[in-house]
Parts: C-alpha cells; sequence; structure tokens
C-alpha cells in the first residue's frame, strides 16, 4: 500500500518533530509492508521568509492532493509585528479553510506511567476527546480594527456560526462517542451569547434526528463550568463538543493534565477529504534546535494518521503501545521529567529512537 503525505515542519520544534514521526513510519512501513512518500512544504515563519506569504499556492496545491498531512507547529516571535495577514497563524487559519477541516480532535489520556507529572494530586482516570468546531466562530467571523466617531480606537471579531455548521460538527461528536462510553459534554455560553444558543438549540435537535443517537446521554455545560470541571474532575469526561474558541481553550488547558502539551496529539479532519494532524503545542522557539523538544504529541498525531486517514488501526495501536512501554521504562523528556527514581531524561532524537525500537 502507498500513501502520500504532506510534511509541513513549520517553524521552531516543528521541524525537529517531525523528522521523528517520520522515523516511527518509517518502522511501520518497513515492519508492515507499506510505503509512504513525503513531500515537504512550506507554511507559517519559514513560507513568510522564503515567499512572502505564510501559505504559498504550492503548499495547499501539494496538501489537497496528499492523502494526508503532517505538521509539526508555526508560529515564533521573529513575526509577530506583521500584520494579521502576514502572520505564521494566518497560514494555519488557511490551510484548515483550503482543506474544509471542520472538525478538532484532540485526545486528552494521562498514561499511569506519568500520573506523578499530571498536576492534579489525584487525577483519576483521564481519557477523554475534546471535538473543537474548527473553521467558524470568531477564527473565522468578520472582523476590524478602526478609529470611532470619538477618536478612540475600537476593535471587533464575529462569532458567527450557521445552523449546519453545529449539526455537523455535533454529529462528528456523537459518531466518536458511539464507539466510546456514548457521554457527550456540549460546551457553550447560552446564557450570554445568541450564537451559544443556537448551538444549543441545534446539537439537541441532531441528538434526536437519529435513533443511533438515542444511546448518547447529552449534556450542556457553561464554558466557565467546563473550565472549572476540567481541574475538578476531568474524569467525568469522555467526549466535549464545542465551537473553535472556547475548544481552543479548554484544550490547552487539559493539555496540563497529561502532564505536558508535549503529550497532547490532534487531528483535523474534513468530511471527504484530506486530514491533517499536528501536536497541541506551539513552536517553542526557546528550545528550538537544541535536541529538548517532546516528540510524543507528534509521533502520536502520526498514529491518529493511520487510524482515520488510512485505516491502519493495529499499525496506530502499536504506536501507541510503543509510547506506553518507552514511557514505562522510565524514559522522560524534558518536559515531563520530575526526577522520580528510576526515570531519565533524553532528548527528542533519543526519545524517537527509543519509539522505533520498541515496535520491534
Amino acid at each position: 500500500m502507498k500513501k502520500n503525505i504532506a510534511v509541513i515542519g513549520g517553524d521552531g520544534i516543528g521541524v525537529e518533530i517531525t523528522v521523528e514521526a517520520r522515523k516511527v513510519l518509517n518502522k511501520i512501513a518497513a515492519k508492515f509492508n507499506y510505503e509512504f512518500n513525503y513531500t515537504d512544504v512550506l507554511m507559517g515563519g519559514i513560507a513568510i521568509d522564503e515567499t512572502g506569504v505564510p501559505l504559498p499556492d504550492e503548499t495547499v496545491k501539494v496538501c489537497k492532493n496528499s492523502d494526508a498531512v503532517l505538521l509539526g507547529a508555526v508560529g515564533g516571535p521573529k513575526w509577530d509585528t506583521g500584520p494579521g495577514h502576514l502572520r505564521p497563524e494566518a497560514g494555519l487559519l488557511g490551510i484548515r479553510a483550503a482543506l474544509g477541516l471542520f472538525a478538532n480532535l484532540r485526545p486528552v489520556k494521562l498514561f499511569d506511567v506519568l500520573a506523578d507529572a499530571c498536576v492534579l494530586k489525584n487525577p483519576g482516570k483521564i481519557d477523554m476527546v475534546i471535538v473543537r468546531e474548527l473553521i467558524g466562530g470568531a477564527y473565522f467571523g468578520k472582523r476590524e480594527t478602526y478609529t470611532d466617531d470619538s477618536g478612540a480606537r475600537a476593535a471587533y471579531d464575529t462569532m458567527l456560526y450557521r445552523d449546519w455548521e453545529i449539526e455537523r460538527i455535533a454529529k462528528a461528536a456523537f459518531k466518536l462517542a458511539l464507539k466510546r462510553s456514548g457521554n457527550v459534554y456540549s460546551v457553550d455560553k447560552a446564557n450570554v451569547l445568541d450564537s451559544s444558543r443556537l448551538w444549543r438549540e441545534v446539537v439537541h435537535a441532531t441528538h434526536t434526528s437519529n435513533p443511533e443517537y438515542a444511546k448518547i446521554t447529552l449534556s450542556d455545560m457553561l464554558v466557565d463550568n467546563a473550565a472549572m470541571q476540567l481541574v475538578r474532575d476531568p474524569s467525568q469526561f469522555d467526549v466535549i463538543v464545542t465551537e473553535n474558541l472556547f475548544g481552543d481553550i479548554l484544550s490547552d488547558e487539559a493539555s496540563v493534565l497529561t502532564g505536558s502539551l508535549g503529550m497532547l496529539p490532534s487531528a483535523s479532519v474534513s468530511e471527504s477529504g484530506v486530514g491533517l494532524y499536528e501536536p497541541c503545542h506551539g513552536s517553542a522557539p526557546d528550545i528550538a534546535g537544541q535536541n529538548k523538544a517532546n516528540p510524543l504529541a507528534m509521533i502520536l498525531s502520526a498514529a491518529m494518521m493511520l487510524r482515520l486517514s488510512f485505516d491502519m488501526d493495529a499499525e496506530a495501536a502499536a504506536i501507541e503501545a510503543a509510547v506506553e512501554q518507552v514511557l514505562a521504562k522510565g524514559f522522560r523528556t524534558g518536559d515531563i521529567y520530575r526526577g522520580l527514581e528510576g526515570t531519565r531524561v533524553v532528548g527528542c532524537s533519543e526519545m524517537g529512537d527509543l519509539v522505533v525500537d520498541n515496535l520491534g
């Protein structure tokens, strides 16, 4: 089996961690007799430097013609002073829109051997997925910075959602929940926002529209309460579905439950096209090029790619098991090292090698 993968190393540690993901995928290809062809493309700050724009047309073309996309990270202080359309993050928003990536799936799982790295004293079992709507809401709504009639500087961002956008993401969450425990929390701010009131109405209508969804327990939760509950009792959650801005914030909060953003993979999927797989962390320019980055979120994102885009469940499970074995043997990158007896710090490349070795 041959698969074409577009690789966006991006900025900062992005290049380093995608190298490690390739090592793991190459081992899978050799072990299971697959062929993965990689095409490197530019996006983010490096694309601005080399082409003048954060998302070149060639990158979009290659990604659309690939079977899946691996993305490291984009951004950095070097490009923070440019206008909005010429910042690295504009490339990220652009590729999501270009590929129709409406659903972001962020698994939040605490490995038992990393319980010491969790910020909670007694975390219990943490194994949830945050389903974030990805191409609507405030990040894609109309916005403007202007001077008003009084001479004051003003700005606004519009949080716009259409019923079909909400229905689409709700169905994605429900389909996922059917494969898990069947417990869905829909997170909104319906006590204040009209967009959230529509969100709640459509989510409930979607829940009752399909007899299969009757197996699912649907609950509503306001976003401020959800933020509190994530640190008070995260074990209550299985699937959380929410809009773009809330999902961005809540998933970053949830990352500390796993010990580090460096442990949090994600998948961004469309209705029928190419999926994009990336870790939830940023480009970490302060440690770029120092072999200190944690590549496990990137490696686990590659496992999600195998499962969701290529229907390679056994191969994805093999990667996940290898990651757990490496952690069980006490190997840690700096972000998840807590100085416990039997553990030691390794660098980015060594962690990638260890995962490969444990694939057998």
